[in-house]
């Protein structure tokens, strides 16, 4: 073997095509995965006019189910109205921000909401929010359709 021969010297360079087809792959498939996800138990809101709000993932939402049963976050496991209070004060105990969302089914009688709320607040949430389904164009145009109707008169 001369001094000069560079026959036998070895490359060592790592291959990144691979691992840049797999992580563009996998951000495709983020991109599109991640705005089809929602959050928390599924419910049908009602309808209301109001402004759309921005919400982020440190917001506590408390979700209230046809049947009644109450849930927090995103935990499937079902809180009692007499739990819920003591629930409530762990979560916000030490909290700055003591907002509440309350997405309530529409079916759920306005006294259960009413109660929740009440322990809610004697648990120490400063502000009540409700989650409601934005009413669509369409939607709002038949409503004052209705109105205008001289059957309704």
């Amino acid at each position: 073997m001369a001094l000069g021969d560079k026959s036998l010297d070895l490359e060592s360079n790592i291959n990144l095509t691979p691992f840049v087809d797999l992580m563009t792959t996998l951000l495709i498939v983020f991109m599109i995965t991640t705005p089809l996800m929602q959050y928390g138990m599924d419910v049908n809101l009602p309808k209301a006019k109001t402004p759309i709000m921005e919400r982020t993932q440190k917001d506590i939402v408390l979700t209230i189910q046809r049947d009644g049963s109450i849930y927090i976050g995103d935990d499937k496991t079902p809180v009692t109205l007499g739990f819920l209070e003591e629930k409530l004060k762990s979560i916000y105990e030490g909290k700055e921000n003591k907002d509440l969302y309350i997405k309530a089914d529409e079916s759920v009688l306005y006294g259960r909401v009413i109660s929740i709320m009440a322990a809610a607040k004697a648990a120490g949430v400063e502000r009540i929010g409700m989650i409601t389904q934005p009413i669509s164009v369409k939607e709002e145009k038949n409503s004052t359709d209705d109105r205008k109707s001289p059957a309704n008169k």
